[in-house]
């Protein structure tokens, strides 16, 4: 037999279990002493009867003009004859019987005291030196009915207050317990990023240590993921000075310089340094997508967000190649707008890195809060496409990209609630890549955008 996972059904099942038991054995123990007494009361009866009847038999006897001739007492009523008797002289001859005596049932007179026999108790008695004789019987069956009626009245109770103490234990341990259901719902409900400590004060002193010992846990944890998103936005910060200074120094050798070779390593050495601005700023951006707080208390119109990214990148050199559409009404939702920029910017930024250069890259906000990014160009694999959110993973293109920029969104997404979902080709095409994503707002999902001009 295999216990239940619950400890809450495990407590139930083995308090009942030990109740029901420990009252079983209470009613057999009470039971057989109940038994014992009624044998003492019952052969007490059998003696009084016979110490009571025997003297007025002796008198009645005695009294006979008849001597010899037994009589059968007729009942004053009709009823149940539980204590008969007979009354004997010296030789055996029935003298007096009560009226349902049957003189088969009472063996041969051996001395005064109590006997039994296969179906009857019996206690004889005897006066006028051995002379006259009483044997008073009780059935066997008598004290059996009686003692199973008493048995009955123990059992029957049972099948009643058993049941209300199983339902009093399991409602205690479900009270005793819930403190500990409380904290596993705190646990449960809790998001695999949140390293927060969780509230235990109220749990039995045999779970508050190991309460205590997670909580410690947790707080390592925080602080090893603190201190390492630290290093990468301090390291990340602090590159950006010395970069832009090496980057202004290999302009001005460009500058001033006319030998072709020195131009040529100069502008690889500026080309070099830019990458690594940009890898300093997506490592920034990845801190702050997985240690920074991406819900506000209140909501934004991501339109103006997502017109401003646009904006940015098209005067990069990309304005022939993104082709915005947002709805006419705001889209509100409480997710921060930077980190709305962050997101925005690297899907575009990774769409515009690997898609063709002959297509448009479509970027759409839909009004219930999606965030649609679609380019053209090769089909990709799905196992591919399941490696593109891992750090510094780049797909097979002719760029030379970070590797960060899906990782990132994906840590956003994962810290919003909202996973990202990545398709090739494009839905309702044969090539290109999608990359979508749900933001959290207050519109219905089910509810359909409005009219959405292109921008």
């Amino acid at each position: 037999m295999r216990l239940p996972r619950s400890l809450q059904a495990r407590l139930g099942l083995s308090l009942g279990l030990v109740l029901t038991i420990l009252w079983l054995l209470a009613a057999t123990v009470t039971a057989v002493i109940v038994r014992g007494e009624l044998d003492e009361v019952f052969d007490s009866a059998l003696r009084e009867t016979a110490e009571r009847i025997l003297p007025l038999a002796v008198t009645d006897i005695v009294g006979r003009e008849d001597q010899g001739v037994t009589q059968r007492l007729a009942p004053i009523r009709e009823h149940d004859e539980f204590f008969t008797y007979v009354v004997t002289d010296a030789e055996g001859r029935v003298l007096l019987q009560s009226h349902a005596a049957d003189p088969a049932v009472f063996p041969a007179y051996n001395e005064p005291g109590f006997e039994q026999t296969a179906t009857h108790r019996l206690y004889s008695d005897a006066a006028l030196q051995g002379t006259i004789r009483i044997t008073v019987a009780e059935p066997l069956a008598h004290r059996a009915s009686v003692a199973r009626e008493i048995r009955m009245g123990l059992v029957l109770p049972l099948l009643v207050v058993l049941p209300v103490a199983l339902a009093a234990i399991i409602l205690a341990v479900r009270f005793s317990l819930a403190p500990l259901r409380r904290y596993r719902t705190r646990l449960e409900a809790r998001s695999a990023r949140d390293l927060s400590e969780v509230p235990a004060d109220d749990l039995p002193a045999e779970i508050g240590p190991l309460a205590a010992t997670l909580n410690n846990l947790l707080k390592r944890l925080r602080e090893a993921f603190e201190a390492e998103r630290s290093f990468a936005a301090n390291a990340a910060h602090e590159l950006r000075t010395p970069l832009a200074g090496a980057i202004a120094q290999a302009q001005r050798l460009r500058s001033e310089t006319h030998d072709p070779a020195i131009d040529a390593r100069a502008a690889e050495i500026e080309a070099t340094l830019k990458r690594l601005t940009r890898m300093s700023e997506r490592l920034m951006q990845l801190a702050r997508a997985e240690g920074g707080r991406l819900r506000t208390d209140r909501n934004t119109d991501l339109r103006p967000v997502a017109r401003v990214v646009v904006d940015d990148l098209a005067r990069t050199g990309a304005m022939d190649r993104i082709a915005l559409t947002l709805p006419d009404t705001p889209v509100l939702s409480d997710i921060d707008p930077d980190a709305f920029a962050i997101l925005c910017r690297n899907l575009v930024e990774n769409a515009l890195r690997h898609g063709a250069e002959t297509a448009p890259v479509e970027v759409t906000v839909t009004l219930d809060g999606q965030l649609i990014v679609a380019n053209d160009g090769p089909v990709l694999l799905r196992d591919t496409l399941d490696r593109l959110t891992a750090r510094f993973e780049r797909a097979k293109t002719r760029t030379d990209g970070s590797g960060l920029g899906l990782a990132i969104v994906a840590a956003i997404a994962d810290r919003i609630g909202s996973p990202l979902n990545l398709e090739s080709p494009r839905p309702g095409e044969s090539s290109g890549f999608q990359a979508s994503i749900r933001l959290p707002t207050d519109v219905p999902h089910s509810v359909a955008g409005d009219a959405m001009p292109k921008t």
